[in-house]
Order: C-alpha cells, then sequence, then structure tokens
C-alpha cells in the first residue's frame, strides 16, 4: 500500500521517518495542542480517581481502576500509550508517544522515568523529520527513578532497569540492567 495513502498517525505507530514537510503534519500539532490543554486539567487533579480519568481522556483508553498514575504526568501526545492493568507510574514521569508507548501488566515505574519514542536523524539534511520507534515495557517490569528509555527498546517480563539507568537497546527477560548506557548487571 502506498504509504501516502495511510494516515499519519498511522504512520508514526509504523515507525521510520516522517518528514516536518508532510501534508498531514498539521494534524499532530492539532493533537499536541489538545493534549496541553487537557495536560493541566490532568496536572492539577486532586485524586488518583481523577487522574486516572484525566489520563484517560488523553490517551483515549480507558485505564484500569487496579492503575495508579500519580501526577505530574507529562506526554506530548498521548493517544499512542496504552497502559495495562494493575501498573504503578510516580510522580514527573514524561513519556514521549508519537511511536508508540505499550506498558503491559504488573509494570513499576519510578519518578522521573523518561520513555521516548522520538529521535532525529543525525545526517543534518534530515534533521527535520521524526524518527519514531516504538517502546514496549512487558509485563512485571519494574524501571528505577530518573530511567531513560530510548526509542525502539523492549523491555523484556520481570526485568528490573535501575535508577538513573539509559536503557539503549532491548533488555532481555529476567534480567537486571544498569549505567549508561544500560548493560546486564545479572540475571533474575
Amino acid at each position: 500500500m502506498n504509504q501516502n495513502k495511510i494516515e499519519i498517525f498511522e504512520r508514526m505507530l509504523a515507525g521510520g521517518l516522517i518528514p516536518f514537510s508532510d501534508p498531514e503534519y498539521p494534524k499532530i500539532f492539532e493533537a499536541v495542542s489538545q493534549t496541553i490543554n487537557l495536560s493541566v486539567s490532568l496536572n492539577t487533579s486532586t485524586s488518583v480517581d481523577q487522574i486516572r480519568e484525566r489520563l484517560s481522556e488523553i490517551i483515549k483508553q480507558e485505564i484500569d481502576e487496579s492503575t495508579t498514575v500519580f501526577t505530574p504526568f507529562y506526554t506530548n501526545f498521548g493517544r499512542h500509550i496504552q497502559i495495562g492493568k494493575n501498573v504503578f507510574i510516580n510522580h514527573a514521569c514524561t513519556f514521549l508517544d508519537l511511536g508508540g508507548i505499550v506498558i503491559e501488566d504488573d509494570v513499576l515505574i519510578g519518578p522521573k522515568v523518561s520513555i521516548i519514542t522520538e529521535n532525529h536523524p543525525v545526517n543534518p539534511n534530515e534533521r527535520k523529520m521524526l524518527d519514531l520507534k516504538s517502546v514496549i515495557i512487558k509485563r512485571n517490569v519494574w524501571i528505577g527513578a530518573n530511567a531513560t528509555i530510548l526509542p525502539g527498546v523492549t523491555i523484556g517480563e520481570n526485568s528490573v532497569v535501575a535508577a538513573g539507568a539509559v536503557v539503549t537497546k532491548d533488555v532481555p527477560n529476567n534480567t537486571v540492567v544498569a549505567g549508561i548506557p544500560a548493560k546486564i548487571i545479572k540475571d533474575i
């Protein structure tokens, strides 16, 4: 199928390069503007139930009542975030989700964690493009405070990402990673 005939939001989830000159790029800015407005309401919520309700509106998916998110919570888009059941997301996390973020059940995310699905090419002639790759956080993962998960990474089931780690490549199931860049330090 011709890539130009697929809506920009689908192309974003498929990953790869999207030039700022794409004729549908204004749709992204429109969605981001809506998210900015909704984020004000989200980050002034006064209860976990209200946070869940307002974040559900941003991500366009109902968040299960077993999931807890603390504010402030930052996202630039929101529509490409999927959050499972029994998930805990602590204060001041940033999810840049244009490329898609999937968080499976029973995940713990510490404060100030950044999950990033967006990048730009190094080549200056291509830099005004988005380079999108999804991030998948598998079941029962624990991500420590201030860790950063970069585009295209899958964190394997039951794994632990140590506080402050910068994860640049996939993490196998049942491992602990730490450092910059993150490396396996032990098996679970």
